[in-house]
């Protein structure tokens, strides 16, 4: 998935994982198997089931169900592609999505890995080679809401509030990080809060870290929040980001702060880009990206060269 194709404000919604309406199907309901038997409810749902994602109920719990889909085309990574590659960034580079039995193993195998480390992902109810049943991040008539859609709320109301909503997007990812972990995708749509505030993490079809060191790896999720918010940031409030960014950074190690900086150093030429909307939202989101970094990382006293 392409995180350089949203808008700042007026950015298309995604309303994929724990956002979504519920999807039951009529024909299983009526015949459900018995509370908990979840791999037989795997088993008989998902030969009927169209979508590649879609939620249920079974009994008195939501539950999400993810089949075996097809590669995902690699037309969705261009943007990323074609920056890290005139950039000579390969900790931004694509991680292309298998698809097929893989991505099944690869999500459920990252789910039980990130719950081990204590963090906040939907359980494995149950898995075969071609789906996997997962749990809700809810709870019973108190729904998740998708961190992408209270920043745009919060961006709403003003520099303030979008930089509170922001700052728990940080300190999400650090979580994961102190437990020695990484994230998919960490793009604002793949973060959501829980009903008791926590924020959770979705979406772990791939896995860089069978590309990248975990120091990459853990360099590519603060990078890719920064993708996927530093329109937003950059039209409201970019000093005062640049404040809650460098806290942010204040514990990260010093080989995960190096590939951030490089990173800096090396999209420079990026902020030059044109700022007209008719070059496209991918071109706005790179130059917004280009110009944040630039701004906090390429300052003296910050302990990076020009």
């Amino acid at each position: 998935m392409n995180p350089l194709s949203r808008g700042a404000s007026r950015r298309p919604q995604s309303r994929k994982g724990a956002a979504s309406a519920p999807a039951p199907l009529d024909a299983i309901s009526r015949n459900q198997p018995a509370p908990g038997d979840y791999a037989e409810f795997l088993r008989a749902t998902l030969p009927q089931q169209q979508k590649n994602v879609a939620s249920h109920r079974f009994g008195s719990e939501r539950v999400w169900l993810k089949k075996a889909g097809p590669r995902h085309g690699k037309w969705g990574y261009r943007v990323m592609a074609a920056v890290a590659r005139m950039a000579g960034l390969d900790v931004i580079k694509p991680v292309p999505n298998p698809g097929g039995e893989t991505a099944i193993a690869t999500e459920a195998r990252r789910l039980k890995q990130l719950a081990a480390a204590g963090l906040r992902v939907p359980v494995v109810l149950a898995q075969q080679p071609d789906g996997l049943l997962i749990s809700d991040l809810g709870e019973s008539g108190r729904a998740t809401v998708v961190l992408q859609e209270r920043l745009d709320q919060a961006a709403a109301a003003g520099p303030a509030a979008l930089l509170s909503v922001w700052r728990e997007g940080l300190a999400a990812i650090a979580a994961v990080h102190v437990c020695g972990q990484h994230l998919s995708q960490a793009f604002d749509r793949n973060l959501v809060q829980c009903p008791d505030g926590v924020i959770g993490y979705i979406d772990f079809e791939d896995d860089p870290a069978e590309v990248m060191t975990l120091a990459e790896c853990q360099a590519r999720d603060w990078l890719s929040y920064l993708h996927s918010t530093a329109m937003m940031l950059e039209a409201a409030a970019p000093q005062a980001a640049g404040q809650h960014w460098h806290a942010a950074l204040a514990g990260v190690g010093e080989e995960v702060r190096e590939r951030i900086a490089n990173a800096a150093r090396r999209m420079r030429w990026a902020q030059k880009l044109p700022a007209s909307r008719r070059w496209g939202r991918d071109t706005q989101r790179v130059r917004a990206v280009a110009r944040l970094l630039g701004r906090w990382h390429l300052q003296p006293g910050n302990g990076v060269q020009h």
